[in-house]
């Protein structure tokens, strides 16, 4: 991986080598994590063993299978992580302190749970065959990720009719709702022939409109035009007029560049918006509280389970490239984000004779077959890996 710009999150390295480049004289892992340190330049906290225990495992065919497929799923598993972490990151509408407390796993800071990582054997059995953990993994995290696209979804959805709602609250007299401007007494109400309409009037034209609204058409009501509401673009009049000429009326005001608003008066409608938008806030609301829930747990289990089958990873790749019996030693680096290739080059200056039980490398990078190891399968090894097991782990 070409590190050209800082990754979108926090960047880590997971490494796995064999147990026999460890320095002797003392505990593997402690010799391992610590001589790493000081090759990297790095604080003894930023590099931890990562532990990975060892796995039911079948036939080589069986491995090469699994290891192309979790590849896949591992790519997966990120992207459902990514895509949780940008749910949060919307509902919360990007404010940083509540974004990175709702990004928590097992109530731990993601860091302090990566650091202390165990696998979680009453959940996934570690003497099950590799296949069906993958599964299992792979069934949990595609739901949880279903689960909330579908919430998140409602909740937009919600959001959206809310802010529908609302806009009809907002903006000036020609456009917003008048259902809390407008009184009974505003109206004539219960006449055979005559009807009250509502005219927006730009405040420029008011004078002229109060002049000329009573022989625009004929069978206005003289003297009916009165306030409404008023605001800084336009005031609110109402007029009465007969009923056969109101079409005529609001023509010749649309001419006269005012603005006619389709209002009829009803107290069972006023009622009803106030009612929608009620409904709309306490839908928003309520779904915004099981958006959040949902996402904080799909957050904490999606990485969990990315974490577990980044595990089973790692060891698959370190017997394929080490050989039998599982004999390495995993680790988590995290590098300086401003440092990432440095950090990377260092390693593989140390590390690089490694060549693995797997495969070779030539002096152009190019890989070749070992005369020891897995020779029918050096062909589908990734040819984008180094001599040691590494990978890189950005949390978004």
């Amino acid at each position: 991986m070409a590190y050209a710009q800082q990754p979108n999150g926090t960047p880590y390295f997971v490494v796995s080598l064999p147990s026999s480049v460890a320095p002797s004289g003392g505990v593997p892992e402690l010799t391992l994590t610590k001589d790493l340190a000081a090759t990297m330049q790095l604080p003894a906290d930023d590099v931890s063993q990562l532990l990975v225990p060892h796995f039911k495992i079948g036939t080589l065919d069986q491995l090469v299978q699994q290891s192309e497929e979790i590849t896949k799923m591992d790519g997966q598993f990120e992207g459902v992580v990514a895509r949780t972490a940008d749910i949060l990151k919307n509902i919360y509408e990007g404010e940083p302190a509540q974004v990175a407390a709702a990004k928590s796993v097992l109530d731990k800071p993601v860091e302090t749970y990566l650091k202390s990582f165990q696998w979680n054997n009453a959940k996934y059995r570690v003497d099950k065959p590799i296949a069906e953990l993958i599964d299992t993994l792979s069934k949990e995290v595609f739901a949880l990720d279903n689960d909330l696209k579908t919430s998140y979804t409602n909740y937009v959805l919600a959001k959206s009719n809310l802010a529908a709602v609302e806009r009809k609250q907002t903006g000036n007299l020609s456009t917003r709702s008048l259902h809390d401007v407008v009184k009974a007494s505003n109206f004539v109400l219960g006449s055979e022939y005559l009807e009250t309409v509502l005219i927006a009037v730009p405040r420029a034209l008011t004078k002229t409109f109060i002049k000329e609204y009573e022989t625009m058409v004929a069978m206005v009501v003289p003297r009916s035009a009165g306030v409404v509401a008023e605001d800084d673009e336009f005031t609110l009049y109402s007029v009465t007029l007969f009923k056969k000429t109101v079409p005529e009326f609001l023509q010749k005001c649309r001419e006269a560049k005012l603005m006619p608003r389709d209002f009829k008066w009803s107290e069972g409608a006023i009622e009803d918006l106030k009612k929608e938008q009620e409904r709309a806030a306490e839908s928003e609301r309520r779904l915004w509280g099981e958006v959040v829930r949902l996402a904080r747990t799909s957050y904490s289990d999606a990485f969990q389970a990315w974490i577990h089958l980044r595990s089973i990873r790692v060891f698959v790749e370190s017997v394929l490239r080490y050989g039998l019996p599982p004999d390495f030693l995993a680790v988590l680096i995290k590098p300086a984000p401003s440092a990432l290739a440095k950090t990377k080059d260092l390693l593989v200056a140390k590390y690089g004779y490694l060549g693995g039980a797997a495969f070779a490398k030539d002096k152009k990078g190019k890989i070749v077959q070992d005369d020891t190891g897995l020779q029918e399968y050096s062909t589908i090894v990734d040819t984008e890996y180094e001599a040691f097991v590494f990978y890189d782990l950005v949390v978004a």
